[in-house]
């Protein structure tokens, strides 16, 4: 079977994404499918199982075996209205025990989903409830969080949207849900590489197929004078992103990152890069030419590689915001401001990897060489300290301000996700940053030290790890004990 491109890793905030990225594709899901709101007064059952999907988009294509929340991916899409109550029953129809994980949502702790830290592990046959309060409007996703570097790779995750109270005006709103995957040539995933140790002490499982939505290189259907909301988010193990959909014609603008609301929208002038478990929202004006095919473009390897099309009717929209600004959207709750001259200042050195010179590590309590450490598959280090979670990185008063001072001595780029908490990035090798975004997931790049800042505002034992499923596994992964 004929894969469509080549994807290899290689390393500035620009640079980095010419050789660690990957390609991406695209795939919408239509207004009908996606307009439904989840009814809170219920409760959803999402059932993990087996699965397929048609991830290879050519005639006769086999279909591939998957994982699934209800069997299929994405799993189903969630949408709610900012202060609804989810109530999802989590069924285990899989061989393996699972969770399932609320990223980038401000979750009771207990709610959070991760194994051994947070809850026990769903076994196969058993069942969990989880339910809790969506404090924050925005686009957000659900995924597995036990063993999540296979069973990411095999499918199980999916979208939930938390709808805005006064929400922007569009013609169309639109779901990006980016995705790679390794795939053998008869079509099938590639299961025989889970666990490789070239992919854990690299850039981590880097796939040769890619999807949104689970399709291959979709055909988008849009109008002229249409006004269209892109929320892109990335469930691919480990691969960083770049989209370009900048076209002539098109105008646009970032309103949101990870969910958040910018202060004021900014201007589409560059292809937008998306670490795993990143979330970018846009608006985008359709000024096409009716009958015209317009691409999006996937550019991270150096190479543009045609992820899907924009594919405009004939006819032009009769009703149309684009006379319209793109206006920011309403604000979230109110985050306290980090008080940097006054906040607890916590370090966090990242060492390992491949090229790394890492000569060992503390592992349940002792130190151990690199050697019995590989043994062990522990390849990464935070604080010379390899996924031991027996000692949290800090225990926090709550209210307490913080900054997090994250030096990443290693060859890699590493996507850093807080659960339970959004953060600021306050220092960036060394030089202050003013008004960063607030973030759940931020990119730290080769040698780069960047400085986080946040209230701990949530109790709870919460996981601060690398988004790179391969490296989490790997031993970079800690927590925060937030007292009540």
């Amino acid at each position: 079977m004929d894969m469509p491109f080549s994807l290899r890793p290689g390393a500035s905030r620009r640079f980095v994404f010419r050789g660690l990225m990957a390609t991406a594709a695209v795939a919408a899901l239509s207004p009908s499918g996606f307009a439904a709101k989840t009814d809170a007064d219920r409760w959803r059952t999402i059932t993990a199982k087996p699965g397929d999907a048609a991830l290879i988009g050519s005639t006769g294509a086999a279909r591939t075996k998957i994982w699934g929340y209800d069997g299929s991916v994405p799993g189903p899409l969630l949408r709610y209205r900012q202060g609804d109550t989810v109530r999802v029953r989590l069924e285990n129809q899989l061989p393996d025990s699972t969770s399932i994980h609320w990223h980038g949502i401000a979750i009771d702790n207990r709610m959070d989903g991760v194994v051994g830290l947070t809850q026990a592990a769903v076994g196969p046959g058993e069942r969990f409830d989880y339910e809790f309060t969506v404090p924050d409007p925005g686009t957000f996703w659900y995924h597995t969080h036990n063993q999540s570097w296979e069973q990411m790779a095999r499918g199980l995750y999916g979208i939930l949207i938390v709808d805005e109270h006064d929400a922007p005006v569009v013609d169309r709103d639109l779901l990006f849900v980016i995705d790679d995957w390794r795939l053998r040539r008869d079509g099938q995933i590639d299961t025989d590489s889970f666990g490789d140790m070239h992919d854990w002490a690299h850039a981590g499982r880097l796939g040769n197929r890619l999807t949104v939505n689970g399709a291959d290189r979709p055909q988008i259907p849009v109008k002229s004078g249409d006004r269209i909301r892109l929320r892109l988010v990335n469930t691919a193990n480990a691969r960083i992103f770049r989209l370009d959909l900048r076209s002539p014609g098109h105008a646009g603008a970032v309103i949101a990152v990870d969910g958040f609301p910018l202060a004021s929208p900014q201007e589409l002038r560059e292809a937008i890069d998306l670490a795993p478990g990143q979330r970018v929202d846009v608006i985008l004006d359709m000024a096409g030419t009716p009958g015209a095919r317009v691409a999006v473009r996937e550019i991270s390897t150096g190479k543009s590689f045609e992820c899907a099309h924009f594919v405009y009717d004939d006819a032009v929209s009769k009703k149309t915001q684009t006379d319209r600004a793109i206006e920011a959207l309403p604000a979230w709750r109110k985050h306290s401001p980090v008080d940097v001259a006054a906040a607890r200042e916590i370090d966090l050195h990242m060492t390992g990897g491949a090229m790394g010179m890492m000569p060992g590590g503390m592992r349940g309590g002792r130190m151990m060489p690199m050697g019995p450490m590989m043994d062990a598959r522990n390849v990464w280090a935070f604080n010379g300290v390899a996924g031991d979670l027996d000692r949290p990185l800090a225990k926090l008063r709550r209210g307490e301000h913080v900054l997090i001072n994250i030096r990443n001595d290693t060859r890699w780029p590493h996507g850093m996700h807080l659960h339970g908490h959004h953060f600021r990035v306050v220092r960036r090798n060394g030089a202050p940053v003013s008004d960063a975004p607030w973030r759940d997931t931020e990119l730290v790049l080769p040698m780069e030290q960047v400085t986080l800042g946040f209230v701990s505002d949530n109790p709870g034992k919460w996981l601060f790890h690398c988004h790179m499923l391969e490296h989490q596994a790997g031993g970079m992964k800690t927590w925060i004990d937030v007292q009540a």
